[in-house]
């Protein structure tokens, strides 16, 4: 079975499905059944059964426009509002409350991945605000190209554009790896007051934020490719909360490198 990058979705029980990602509701169900009883023993989720019916591609939709919703609501309130303090208390609830679902996600239900999604629509709503006195329009540019992206990625996912194949997840764990190497190695040498070139606005840094940015758009294939083994081997309804807060850490880190993008390419 292929494992996510994201790591929300490593704890998801899957089927024996695989290839092209089509959110098909039947395929490898009945396969799967065994070992998706196993994994879900694992997480703390049976599959659907004791009259819950089982999770749908609707569900999964519905879970997922109500956080990035409720984060895009709580971004627009903080930003207009200018209450930029409530970043940092309203990250480590954010961080808090990931940790506790990715390591608990029995707990996964609407309290926590709403908390968790207006957590982290209070911290970006306050990192826009400042991107957005500097760069007029900034904003508008990187909430449509994120929504342009996760759609786009949809599209070859449910196209088969692109297989998820075990060769395409380590490809891009690899990849995944490599950028998060760099980002800490940029960081550590800030800190002593070296300058890598990867986060300031140079040629260099625009050109890494590109790969970083083509990174977090292939991990939507591998979340959407998670969901999907979740759909087709019974899990119950309520596991959609989860599958939204798995998408939702996705999309935070895609518009935070959007953002840094745009306001390199309008640097003077």
């Amino acid at each position: 079975m292929r494992t996510s990058s994201n790591p929300a979705f490593r704890n998801l029980p899957g089927g024996q499905g695989g290839g092209y990602a089509t959110f098909d509701r039947q395929g490898g169900a009945m396969g799967g059944a065994a070992y998706a009883d196993a994994q879900a023993a694992q997480v703390g989720y049976g599959r659907a059964g004791g009259g819950e019916r089982a999770l749908t591609i609707d569900d999964v939709v519905t879970k997922t426009a109500i956080s990035a919703g409720s984060a895009l609501v709580a971004g627009v309130l903080t930003a207009v509002s200018g209450l930029t303090f409530l970043v940092l208390p309203a990250f480590i609830v954010g961080l808090v409350v990931s940790l506790v679902l990715i390591f608990k996600p029995h707990l996964a239900k609407a309290p926590l991945v709403l908390t968790y999604s207006i957590a982290m629509g209070v911290v970006l709503g306050g990192i826009t605000q400042v991107f957005e006195s500097i760069y007029p329009g900034i904003a508008t540019q990187a909430i449509i190209g994120t929504a342009g992206v996760f759609v786009g990625m949809l599209v070859v996912y449910k196209t088969g554009a692109v297989k998820v194949t075990p060769r395409f997840t380590k490809w891009l764990m690899g990849a995944l790896i490599g950028v998060t190497v760099l980002m800490l190695a940029n960081l550590v040498a800030g800190l002593f007051g070296a300058n890598l070139g990867l986060r300031d606005g140079s040629w260099l840094a625009i050109l890494f934020s590109i790969v970083v940015i083509g990174v977090a758009a292939f991990s939507l294939l591998l979340d959407f490719d998670q969901a999907d083994q979740a759909i087709r081997s019974g899990a119950p309804a309520h596991f959609a909360w989860y599958i939204a807060f798995g998408l939702m850490t996705t999309l935070v880190w895609l518009y935070i490198e959007i953002l840094r993008l745009l306001s390199y390419l309008r640097q003077d």
